[in-house]
């Protein structure tokens, strides 16, 4: 099966969704690598559309936003759609009515795992809902025709962010990438663990992603012998942190160790070994789709938070990580 043209709705995307979908948009054109794949996100913005844009050239063809449908049965369709036919259409979501409204758009298959696939055109082998997002949108691909497990290529990010990665980490040393923050400090293994776990590091360079809520850690970091701090380090050189500068620096290292956050990822997005970090989290649900990744929860170690997992046992796992991966 090779669509001319694909439509995939979804009711809006922010960073962290974003972030999410993105390894569903890689399997998307590996299976379906000649067809024009529509983005449409029927209630806000996408975005793919802005700051993650540049992650999906190549992958989506276009972006609608804010396409004003899907909320009601009754929605009409929006000029961006009106009259348009596909030869698939996607929807991503689960609500039945919503469903029923994507399912207006002229189609020739229409796939939806709405009440159990009862509207689509197609259904994956077990049509369970899985708890994770990424496994209910690899059963979306299943469904359609496509091979959920079909290898993909490596993100093809613009040349500046690539230079500006390869300024920040320069070749020759193998880098290890220590990222101890997340949105709710509950989901962080302690600092001064991330600290002793650089300290530790034999033959790599530690290199600590901190974003712009963990400003108070960078003294701590940095007193780290030889650790680097590229987010900082490049905006004191004028280059904007994003995204994709961080994804960009993900490629070049050869293993982290990340909590549950946004920034863990970031750098599964850039296809390195990745030890990830649970306590109040599931990694059932929450886990980053990584080319090589290895879980670690509090709760294997008698405790519900993250101070639980011992500093052991995250060396090991990165150890093993790091002889699994080729020096990059």
């Amino acid at each position: 099966m090779n669509d001319d043209s694909i439509l995939v709705y979804v009711g809006l995307d922010l960073v962290g969704d974003g972030l999410l979908k993105l390894p569903f948009v890689r399997i998307l054109r590996a299976n379906w690598p000649k067809a024009r794949i529509v983005w449409c996100a029927g209630k806000g913005s996408s975005v793919f559309a802005s700051s993650l844009r540049p992650l999906v050239a190549g992958l989506i063809d276009e972006t609608i936003e804010n396409a004003g449908f899907g909320s009601r049965l009754s929605d009409a369709l929006g000029r961006p759609l009106a009259g348009r036919t596909f030869d698939l259409v996607i929807d991503t979501q689960r609500r039945f009515a919503t469903s029923l409204a994507v399912r207006r758009v002229r189609h020739r298959r229409f796939v939806s795992g709405a009440a159990g696939f009862l509207l689509s055109g197609g259904r994956p082998a077990n049509a369970d809902k899985p708890r994770s997002m990424h496994a209910q949108l690899l059963q979306l691909v299943e469904a359609a025709g496509g091979n959920p497990a079909i290898p993909v290529a490596p993100l093809s990010l613009p040349a500046e962010a690539q230079a500006d990665a390869s300024a920040l980490l320069p070749p020759g040393p193998r880098y290890v990438g220590l990222a101890p923050g997340a949105g709710n400090r509950a989901k962080s293994w302690p600092l001064d663990r991330f600290v002793a776990l650089a300290r530790g590091l034999r033959d790599a360079t530690p290199v600590f992603i901190l974003g712009p809520d963990e400003r108070d850690w960078t003294d701590a970091c940095r007193a780290v012998p030889g650790a680097i701090l590229p987010l900082q380090d490049a905006a004191a050189r004028g280059i904007a942190p994003s995204p994709v500068l961080t994804i960009a620096l993900a490629q070049r290292l050869t293993a982290s160790v990340a909590n549950d956050s946004g920034g863990g990822h970031m750098l599964a997005a850039g296809d390195g070994a990745l030890v990830s970090l649970f306590g109040p989290t599931d990694p059932a649900k929450f886990a980053p789709v990584a080319k090589s990744l290895v879980v670690l929860r509090a709760q294997d170690f008698g405790g519900e938070m993250m101070d639980a997992i011992p500093l052991e046992a995250v060396e090991a796992a990165l150890q093993s990580s790091m002889a699994g991966t080729a020096a990059r």
